[in-house]
């Protein structure tokens, strides 16, 4: 089996998640419910099921209700969950940067508090190790929200696709990064922006391909589907609660 390329996971946790306010409009993006438990709550404990040990959440927004959810939460076995404030309007890389004196010069796994997946994080440490990156990033092909019409070279509709995946790869978030990566770091960037911008330039970011299970909740919709998965017993991201 492949060795866990880091044991300490850092959580964006800041955002207000605007689009979800109508339903939530008194708690951060973190803390919308799935199956009666905070989405960070799955992401945390899809680290933890996979050997991670450490887990930060770089929190923001209503910063304080996080730190009170992850203090009496009951995280699963075998994880030590810290929160650290980085500030209300700190944009993703400069919640990174403020934190890299506490990663202890070691490579560490990165992703934002709304996404699941059934990702392979020893999977993606064996495509990190193998392309000797400084960043790995998992890249998937969402799943659109609409069906599509087929056509032929004459323009005639010769059937319907219900909601196919995407043609194009984005970024999945559920990185893994060398502790050089702070060098591309500051307190007022944003992650997808200048430091993902530059080791693409530069040749040193990954891509690692998931093409399983991947869902962002960025909207109601979102958290209504992800919340019937749960309610069907099977979540494809997880497993239930001890």
């Amino acid at each position: 089996m492949a060795e866990l390329g880091a044991d300490t996971a850092v959580v964006l946790c800041g955002g207000r998640g605007t689009r979800l306010q109508e339903h939530a409009p008194a708690i951060p993006k973190p803390l919308v419910e799935v199956g009666g438990l905070p989405i960070v709550w799955h992401v945390v404990s899809l680290y933890a099921r996979q050997g991670v040990e450490r887990v930060l959440l770089l929190t923001g927004y209503r910063s304080e209700l996080v730190a009170a959810f992850a203090a009496g939460a009951q995280w699963p076995d075998g994880v030590r969950v810290e929160c650290v404030d980085t500030g209300l309007d700190t944009p993703t890389g400069g919640r990174i940067h403020a934190i890299a004196d506490r990663l202890d010069g070691a490579p560490y796994f990165a992703t934002y508090g709304d996404g699941v997946a059934d990702v392979d994080l020893r999977a993606l440490s064996a495509a990190h190790a193998e392309a000797r990156a400084l960043v790995t990033m998992t890249v998937v092909r969402p799943e659109l929200p609409f069906g599509v019409a087929v056509l032929d070279e004459r323009g005639r509709v010769t059937g319907f696709r219900e909601k196919p995946r995407a043609e194009h790869w984005i970024n999945g978030g559920f990185f893994l990064c060398e502790q050089g990566f702070a060098a591309h770091l500051g307190p007022d960037l944003v992650l997808e922006r200048e430091p993902l911008e530059e080791l693409a330039a530069a040749g040193t970011l990954h891509a690692y391909r998931h093409d399983g299970f991947w869902a962002c909740m960025d909207t109601y919709k979102d958290a209504v589907r992800l919340n019937d998965l749960w309610a069907s017993g099977a979540p494809p991201w997880a497993g239930r609660p001890k």
